[in-house]
This record gives C-alpha cells, sequence and structure tokens, in this order.
C-alpha cells in the first residue's frame, strides 16, 4: 500500500474538469466539477440519513439500481433540497450530460451542495456542461480542478489516493472530497467520490463501501448537524486488469484495506478543516466490551461542544472527556476508565480509573496547543477498538454560519 498524488484521476481511464458555470455569482470560483471514466464502470453509493435529502439522492438511487454508471456531475452554491422541481432538474442536469458524453442518463450521477430551499435554473448548466466537457483531462491537476469546483466553505481542495497490488497486478484507489461545516455523519455538508481501476462485482463493491462508512465517514463530526446532501460514491472501471473481485477472498481484503486508508485520510482532511477550526481531535478509545461501543464513545466524546470549546482554549479539562463518555449509549463499565492527551508535544496522562490522575498543566498545555491533539480513552473493559474525527469549536464557526445564505 502506497500512497500517491492523483485524486480521483489517479486511477486508469478516470478524468476530470472543474469550471464556472454561473451557479456562484463570484466568476473566480468554480462551481461544476466533472468525473467521467473511459470505460463503464460497477458503482455504489451511501447516502445521509436525514429524512429531507437532496433531489440528487432521489436521481442517484434510480441510476444505481443496475450496479452500473460511468460519470459523476457535481455542481457548488446550490444544494438542489427542498426546491420546487428538484428532481426533474436533476434529472434533466443527468440527460444533458449524458448527451454531451454519449453516454445513456442512466450512466450519470448527480450531486449538489450548497444553500438549501433556493430554486434552480438549468441555464448554468447549459452553460457550463458543454464547458466541463472540453476541459476533461487526466492527471492530478485535473483531479485538482474538480476537487475545487465542490467546495463551499472549505479552505482547501482533499484528495487522496493509494496504490496496491492484487494477485501480481498494480491498482491505484483515489478520492476527491468537501466537507467543512454541516458534518455529523450517518454519512456527513459532505460529498466524496472515489474511483478506482481495480475490477471488482458492484455487490462486492457495495459490500466494502457500506462497511467501510461504519468506522470511517460515520465517525465525522464538526457541529453535530446531519446535512441533507451528504454522498459518498464510488466508481470501479476494472482497467487495471486483475481478476475480477467476485467473492470474499485475499484480494477482497486489499481492496478494503486501499478503500480505508484513503478513507481514514479523508476523515481527517475533513475533521480537520471543520468551519473555523484551529485543531484536527482524534479520539481513539480502546478496551471496550464491542466495537458498536467503541465507536459510540470516541464519536461521543468529539461531538462534545464543551470538549471541542475546551479543544479551542488549550484547557486540560478532562471531566468534560469523562462527562461524554458517561452518558455515550450502552451497556460498559466506565470505573476503570484512563485518558491521555497527546500531539507532537508528548503527551500527558490525565484520568485514572475514572478519577484525576496528578499531571502537569505545563505540559497539558503545550501538548494542546498543537494543530493536532489524540485523546486515548482506555476503557479497560473488552478488547474493541475504533476511532472517531472531530475539530474544536471556535469563535469563527459562528460568525460564517451567521450569515452564511446571506
Amino acid at each position: 500500500m502506497k500512497k500517491i498524488n492523483g485524486g480521483v484521476c489517479a486511477a486508469k481511464g478516470f478524468k476530470a474538469s472543474g469550471v464556472h458555470c454561473g451557479i456562484r455569482p463570484n466568476h473566480t470560483k468554480s462551481d461544476l466539477a466533472l468525473i467521467v471514466s473511459d470505460v463503464s464502470c460497477t458503482a455504489a453509493g451511501v447516502y445521509t440519513t436525514n429524512k429531507v435529502y437532496g433531489a440528487p439522492i432521489t436521481v442517484n438511487r434510480l441510476h444505481l439500481a443496475d450496479g452500473k454508471a460511468q460519470a459523476i456531475i457535481t455542481n457548488s452554491g446550490n444544494a438542489n433540497t427542498c426546491a420546487p422541481g428538484g428532481v426533474q432538474l436533476a434529472k434533466d442536469v443527468c440527460a444533458m450530460t449524458a448527451a454531451e458524453l454519449g453516454l445513456a442518463t442512466e450512466d450519470i450521477l448527480i450531486n449538489s451542495t450548497g444553500v438549501i430551499g433556493q430554486a434552480m435554473s438549468l441555464d448554468p448548466f447549459r452553460r457550463g456542461i458543454p464547458e466541463a466537457v472540453k476541459a476533461l483531462a487526466y492527471g492530478e491537476k485535473a483531479s485538482s480542478s474538480a476537487a475545487t469546483a465542490i467546495m463551499t466553505t472549505d479552505t482547501y481542495n482533499k484528495q487522496q489516493a493509494v496504490e496496491f497490488e492484487l494477485s501480481g497486478v498494480t491498482c491505484h484507489l483515489g478520492a476527491i472530497a468537501k466537507g467543512s461545516g454541516m458534518i455529523n455523519p450517518n454519512m456527513a455538508t459532505m460529498l466524496l467520490f472515489i474511483t478506482t481501476d481495480a475490477a471488482i462485482s458492484s455487490e462486492m463493491l457495495s459490500k466494502a463501501l457500506s462497511e467501510d462508512v461504519k468506522g470511517t465517514f460515520n465517525q465525522i463530526s464538526v457541529d453535530g448537524d446531519t446535512s441533507t446532501n451528504d454522498t459518498v460514491l464510488i466508481m470501479a472501471n476494472g482497467l487495471a486488469g486483475n481478476p475480477e473481485i467476485t467473492e470474499e477472498n485475499a484480494d477482497y481484503e486489499v481492496f478494503k484495506e486501499a478503500l480505508h486508508t484513503v478513507s481514514v485520510a479523508l476523515c481527517r482532511d475533513l475533521a480537520g478543516d471543520g468551519e473555523g477550526a484551529t485543531k484536527l481531535i482524534e479520539c481513539v478509545v480502546s478496551g471496550a466490551p464491542t466495537l458498536e461501543i467503541a465507536r459510540k464513545v470516541s464519536k461521543t466524546v468529539i461531538q462534545s461542544d464543551l470538549l471541542k470549546s475546551a479543544m479551542f482554549g488549550e484547557d486540560a479539562n478532562w471531566g468534560r472527556i469523562l462527562c461524554a463518555i458517561g452518558y455515550t449509549e450502552g451497556d460498559f463499565n466506565v470505573e476503570k476508565t484512563n485518558v491521555t492527551l497527546e500531539s507532537a508535544a508528548g503527551s500527558v496522562w490525565v484520568c485514572e480509573n475514572a478519577a484525576h490522575h496528578l499531571f502537569s498543566e505545563e505540559l497539558a498545555a503545550k501538548v494542546l496547543a498543537e494543530k493536532e491533539i489524540r485523546i486515548l480513552v482506555d476503557l479497560q473493559d473488552g478488547t474493541e477498538s475504533a476511532a472517531a474525527w472531530g475539530c474544536d469549536l471556535t469563535y469563527d464557526y459562528v460568525k460564517i454560519n451567521g450569515d452564511y445564505r446571506t
């Protein structure tokens, strides 16, 4: 497993582009992204659990019914959620994209991100789709262009990719993502697109993705709000030439590792770039009686507004961690809980057996002054472990969201 550059264009046969089509009034900001495979792909997706969800999700579920796709088109600036005629508009955009690419409408997946409840027009897409198709290119620069076009309040575009081997054949898996606020996935306003040149059936692709998100993207929280448009899509075109994965074998395990490696890296990117954030917070829970409890405890800790505020203030107020652990749902013992705070500046043991452990406040301040903080929780009540990712809560979060729409 080797980390490489290239994002969604790291895999063979994938090209991408990003252009300004006019959804955003700022002409310096691109707002339409396109990802296309040279050949048909097996594909799968997972979506928000919010009962209110964007029109693109309705369309994607229809288009993925056969487990196939070949292109993904995405706009930023408008979520196409709770908007009049939203589903028909999403279908029309897919049809327009398909016509430009010479594909079937059902081969196109669509996504939108931005303000909820605003009407959309086809006019920007009529201008932008031909430009996006014309701009399609292979390589890292093209992936970066698409990654930039899907950003909303993100401060930088997010790309990851890895190289790995399946039955002796070199394969690649890459992804781009956006998400900075309204992130509390069961999934997160998170969009994430994954491409791979590995050959894998749609059934196994769906299984791998559905399993992976439980311990990765469902373990992120920036602000506790679950978005209406959260979507993760994956396309596999098989151009690497490996024997197709159709069952849970050794190659399937390697593929899952590649997917997980990219997913975890993007989880860190998404959480660390939370709106107004100054710190990435990772909570690692060990010694839990079940995997489900390990995941719940780690996510509950990083969701605590009191804990997030303490991290912003660089205050080793470990009682807030214990408090969050204590109100986590599930049957487990907290009496032997140990907590350690860790960063590049060192580590400090702050809680032993659910009680104060004498520590240096000076050292703790140095540890918490770093940009990345790890909260290590050992429940000493089992053998399972899990992680979750979040960020601190700052004054800027309120400033950003106080006038986001206006």
